[in-house]
């Protein structure tokens, strides 16, 4: 029989569906929360002086990047405690794929390999743009699609989160762990 993955539960979805609301409120509630490695690498990035185009245009890069910090940080959660994190490695994955990069075999088996005991997938709301993104609300519901599709095609437990105000979604997500 599989051993149980620990209590780990990734939030996904596109730019602009609420993840990092969803998260705060969810650690707001008591409950360990992880922040997007992508959007903290994105802002350190910028204060050393480097565009957002510069450092999105540098896909290869930024997701092998984004890699180690997720499997870092995943390294040190507790396998007992119940943790929401702000993406789950196959995120890198399916951005990978929907960008057309060159394949890193590492994100590949990284993204086989992750634990978590559900997905929680966020239907998109209305395209905002701010400081760390570059897509449109086309390429959102793209990579919604994309997102979706590659944690099912890993196997994980996928539940579909839609749009509701920030509370609803987060007694959804505590009523299905």
């Amino acid at each position: 029989m599989t051993p149980l993955p620990p209590p780990w539960y990734a939030v996904s979805g596109a730019p602009s569906s609420g993840k990092t609301t969803t998260v705060r409120l969810l650690a707001a509630r008591g409950y360990r929360t992880t922040e997007e490695q992508a959007r903290a690498i994105i802002t350190e990035e910028m204060a050393k002086g480097r565009t957002l185009e510069e450092v999105r245009g540098a896909g290869e890069w930024f997701q092998e990047v984004i890699l180690e910090r997720q499997l870092a940080l995943e390294a040190q959660l507790p396998v007992d405690e119940t943790v929401f994190l702000d993406r789950g490695t196959p995120d890198g994955l399916a951005y990978e794929r929907f960008l057309g990069l060159q394949p890193n075999p590492a994100l590949t088996l990284a993204a086989q390999r992750s634990r978590y005991r559900r997905v929680f997938v966020l239907d998109p709301l209305a395209f905002t743009a701010d400081h760390g993104r570059i897509e449109d609300s086309e390429t959102q519901k793209n990579l919604h699609d994309a997102i979706r599709e590659t944690y099912l095609e890993l196997g994980f437990d996928v539940v579909d989160v839609p749009v509701l105000p920030p509370e609803e979604r987060v007694d959804l997500i505590l009523e299905r762990l």
